[in-house]
């Protein structure tokens, strides 16, 4: 494990495992074991899904393979991909995002049916499924590249981002708590490497989806159960 934080000092020392708790070697690994299920991954994107008939929608909010689990059990969205935006670097990879120095959030990439799902219903789930209020940081994962995100295409996008974030402090759900999220005009997607994609499905052993990322998807279905499929 490159990183592991221990907190929490009244729970029998408890652990929480963070997004970036993979040494080389598990890299390595994850790469060498998925050749096949990267290859099923790569069938369902390309052949499964004419892709391009599906609206698009960025969102950023911790470690992406949380965001990827939680987005991809929506009913209405057709896929969803892993990746880096919000930077400067051109074709980032997870080890420079990972240093902070990239200035990119690990982020995701959302299609959807506006005929079964709305995007006001991405952003009520967005907003829903983290917490906005705690800078660069979400749960164990700390760094800009854990920052939250919501990324818009156009102007009335932006518009049904501001004023749901208006709703949230007009009804205080986060108490008093300043909403950290960055609102941001979309400009560029980089896709993140192939073992990243699909993380949670296919690393379900992972000691970080046990831990962290399984409980908060739970949460989520628990509290926006209509949103399933």
């Amino acid at each position: 494990m490159k990183k592991i934080k221990v907190f929490s000092l009244f729970t029998l020392g408890l652990l929480a495992f963070n997004c970036q708790s993979k040494n080389k070697n598990e890299t390595t690994n994850s790469i060498e074991e998925n050749a096949i299920s990267k290859t099923e991954s790569e069938n369902v994107n390309t052949a499964n899904l004419n892709l391009d008939q599906y609206e698009t929608a960025y969102f950023a909010s911790g470690c992406f393979w949380c965001v990827e689990a939680i987005y991809e059990s929506v009913k209405g969205v057709k896929e969803v991909v892993s990746g880096y935006s919000g930077g400067e670097t051109s074709n980032p990879t997870y080890e420079k995002v990972s240093s902070g120095k990239s200035k990119h959030a690990e982020a995701v990439k959302i299609y959807y049916d506006p005929k079964v799902i709305s995007y006001s219903d991405l952003v009520i789930i967005f907003f829903g499924s983290h917490d906005p209020t705690t800078l660069n940081q979400q749960g164990p994962d700390e760094g800009p590249q854990y920052r939250s995100i919501a990324f818009y295409n156009n102007d009335a996008e932006k518009t049904i981002i501001e004023e749901y974030i208006k709703k949230i402090k007009s009804n205080k759900m986060f108490g008093d708590k300043p909403i950290t999220t960055q609102v941001i005009k979309f400009t560029k997607f980089y896709d993140a490497e192939d073992y990243h994609q699909n993380y949670e499905t296919l690393h379900p052993n992972n000691s970080y989806i046990q831990n962290v990322s399984i409980p908060r998807i739970n949460a989520f279905k628990k509290k926006f159960p209509n949103y399933l499929k």
